[in-house]
């Protein structure tokens, strides 16, 4: 078991890593959209905030040598479920055919008042 960081990617504020490397797979804690850059979330909305999480996996997948091409499965959490249908067009620009297995829930909040928060297991 390996423990994956990156400054890339907001860092872990609680016991917990970015990611585990483990038996040829990465698990990464969710995402919210924190730029690693400011520590602040990104301007914008739920598109902005999908494309930072998603941006922000993406860098700690790469980490650890991998990348969003590999994900097996995806959880998305939103605190709002109207901003599914946006969600998933910016969603689906980040993945191609074969798209990831993915959950997505809804929840009655998120970590420093996100909007979304993104989850991922990938393949090395």
């Amino acid at each position: 078991m390996k423990a994956i960081h990156t400054n890339n990617a907001p860092a872990a504020i609680g016991p917990y890593s970015q990611a585990i490397e483990v038996n040829g797979f990465v698990f990464a804690s969710g995402q919210i959209p924190i730029d690693p850059k400011t520590g602040n979330f990104v301007e914008g909305g739920i598109k902005e905030q999908t494309a930072q999480a998603l941006t922000n996996a993406g860098n700690i997948l790469k980490e650890a040598g991998t990348d969003l091409a590999h994900v097996v499965k995806t959880t998305v959490y939103l605190a709002d479920m109207a901003d599914f249908a946006a969600m998933n067009e910016v969603y689906a620009t980040f993945f191609s055919q074969p798209f990831p297995a993915r959950s997505a829930v809804a929840v009655k909040e998120l970590p420093k008042g996100a909007r979304v928060e993104v989850e991922v297991l990938a393949a090395k």
